[in-house]
């Protein structure tokens, strides 16, 4: 099998509620997604895709995402996609760093070798743990009682996990993670969310604030080392997630004691490949995870299910299920929320199809 030609499609993702906040004042109100067809001398597609979560999250953005494909397709252009371990090593010399560019690539390449095994990408990664996969749902910023409001309504659908974002001024945060705290039953998860939002000082004041909450601090400051630091100065547990970029910053982080759970992200390390390398390592060190990305519609949703369901359920503190976050639907057969749950799917690959309707004409081709 190689490949022949690769197509680049952009979907805009409009929000269900209208706008996603976070700390410093950060907000995305339709997300720019980027989605990558691998077409085979064999008759066959594989499908990827990428979403950063605006241009201010990580060093990701749409446009650079579709930019960077066209800069490797002609050392793509008659590999085999199923070779992934070449692959990947043929798009990390051929592009120094970006590895939200690689993700998508390294997803279509998944879905094909599902495809051509006729294995789902879930069996491919291990097997699944578990009839299903427990999720969060990330409460965006807003005052302390809208948010505690939003968590109630979520309950609704299920969830039992709640990442509030905070990273706002103290004392407002302090306020929203009380007020979220109040409605916390024992059987569910809080998690305070400050996305790299705090100073050092605002962030001991915090965690010192709410140190009698049973409440998760992550990712309080933009450095490592300020994390570390913060991390020194509470008992409550802690969970890094923009630091966690590799294996070499996960050893890093486990060797210093510097956090209790990551988030794993599938494009800010790289793809499947690699995020598949950081949760073995992981399990091996008893590390849990929650796993996810950074944004993304349906084909994201699915493989995030993929990684999700074949990872021990001791260690999955939890997952996400984006495609219920946008108005639209950029493919079929992913998977769907049931009940705070969702399930990777048994068809080969990542057992979905792009609704082309939806996902338009292809806004670059190479061959």
């Amino acid at each position: 099998m190689k490949i022949t030609a690769i197509r680049v499609f952009k979907v805009d993702l409009p929000l269900v509620e209208g706008r996603y906040s976070w700390s410093e004042g950060k907000f995305v109100e339709v997300f720019d997604s980027t989605v990558v067809e691998l077409i085979t001398d064999d008759g066959l597609s594989g499908y990827g895709e990428v979403c950063p979560l605006g241009p201010f999250y990580l060093p990701a953005f749409g446009a650079g995402a579709r930019a960077g494909i066209g800069e490797l397709s002609d050392t793509l252009i008659g590999e085999d996609p199923t070779a992934i371990g070449p692959i990947n090593r043929l798009m990390d010399r051929a592009l120094l760093g970006h590895p939200y560019v690689k993700s998508a690539i390294d997803m279509a390449c998944w879905d094909l070798l599902g495809k051509t095994t006729g294995k789902s990408v879930c069996d491919l990664m291990g097997g699944k743990f578990g009839e299903s996969v427990a999720l969060y749902r990330a409460i965006s910023q807003r005052p302390a009682a809208e948010m505690a409001e939003n968590v109630a309504a979520h309950r609704a659908d299920g969830y039992t996990k709640f990442q509030l974002k905070v990273g706002g001024k103290p004392q407002d945060d302090i306020d929203r993670i009380h007020a979220v705290a109040d409605l916390m039953t024992p059987d569910e998860v809080l998690v305070a969310d400050a996305n790299t939002g705090w100073r050092v000082d605002d962030a001991i004041r915090v965690v010192n604030a709410v140190r009698d909450r049973d409440v998760y601090i992550e990712q309080p400051c933009r450095s490592y080392e300020h994390c570390r630091t913060v991390r020194q100065k509470t008992s409550l547990p802690f969970i890094l997630d923009e630091n966690i970029t590799d294996i070499e910053a996960l050893m890093r982080g486990h060797t210093d004691g510097a956090m209790d759970v990551i988030n794993l992200k599938i494009s800010k390390v790289g793809g499947l490949t690699k995020a598949r390398q950081i949760r073995d390592l992981c399990v091996s060190l008893n590390i849990p995870m929650t796993i996810e990305d950074s944004w993304g519609g349906d084909i994201i949703t699915a493989a995030i299910a993929h990684l999700a369901h074949s990872t021990p359920e001791s260690l999955r503190f939890s997952a996400t299920d984006f495609n219920s976050y946008v108005t639209v639907r950029n493919a079929t057969g992913a998977p769907e929320r049931v009940a705070g749950h969702m399930a990777a799917s048994d068809s080969p690959g990542l057992g979905i199809a792009p609704d082309m309707d939806v996902v338009g004409s292809a806004v670059a081709e190479y061959a």
